[in-house]
């Protein structure tokens, strides 16, 4: 449903919880919010802006501000993020998710539940993370993801993230469901891959939810459609 506001100030500074779509880009929200509000204030710029970038093929919390509270960007960007996520085991796609297909196949018969929390615990605390091919990191003043889609071959360096928490939600053999709580600049797909290396076979996300941002959660945010309503009530009767 959203937050309550009575008084926004979308000009002054705002910061508003959205649960983006299935398909869409980050920009493609922050761009569709932007053009919202500069109509409804008769305006023709606003600063607009998020705190963390979802995959196309991820769902759920995105934090946008508005106005000077986009000077809060970089200090969101840092708070832990909560996910959960699904993993189809014994395959593997070069995007990490839906984005592409099928690669290669894996066994999976050896694979069993307390495999799998064995497998999970190895991935809590600190560690060096590979982010995608299919990624934003830059590489040359170029995205990743401009080298992957032209078949080049290009090596990203590992970073330093941070799992608190990872449990296993659901297991029905060739399918899991995780809850991962991890620090800014964790990649959930390049998790994936790495839970079905370390399983000794394959794994990609099929779903993607982010559940959590700070003290922030999804179960607050409003629907596009629902802020349109909230902003023009009379046209919607």
């Amino acid at each position: 449903m959203g937050e309550p506001f009575m008084d926004l100030d979308f000009q002054k500074g705002q910061i508003l919880l959205f649960d983006k779509e299935l398909d869409w880009t980050s920009f493609d929200l922050v761009n569709k919010l932007r053009n919202i509000l500069c109509r409804h204030l008769r305006i023709k710029k606003l600063k607009v802006g998020h705190a963390g970038t979802l995959d196309p093929k991820a769902t759920g919390l995105m934090i946008i501000c508005t106005g000077k509270a986009t000077k809060l960007i970089e200090s969101l960007q840092a708070e832990e993020k909560e996910y959960i996520a699904t993993l189809k085991l014994g395959a593997t796609t070069p995007s990490f998710d839906l984005e592409s297909e099928e690669d290669y196949a894996f066994p999976v018969d050896h694979i069993t539940r307390d495999l799998i929390t064995q497998t999970l615990g190895k991935f809590i605390g600190e560690q060096n993370q590979v982010p995608p091919l299919f990624s934003a990191v830059k590489i040359d003043g170029k995205r990743a993801y401009s080298h992957a889609r032209k078949g080049e071959q290009i090596e990203l360096r590992p970073k330093p993230v941070f799992i608190r928490e990872i449990e296993l939600l659901s297991f029905n053999g060739q399918e899991i469901e995780i809850r991962v709580v991890c620090s800014k600049g964790t990649y959930i797909r390049a998790l994936a891959r790495d839970i079905g290396l370390a399983l000794n076979s394959g794994a990609y996300l099929t779903a993607l939810r982010r559940t959590q941002i700070g003290d922030r959660r999804v179960e607050q945010a409003w629907k596009l459609e629902d802020f349109i309503k909230f902003l023009h009530p009379d046209e919607t009767n």
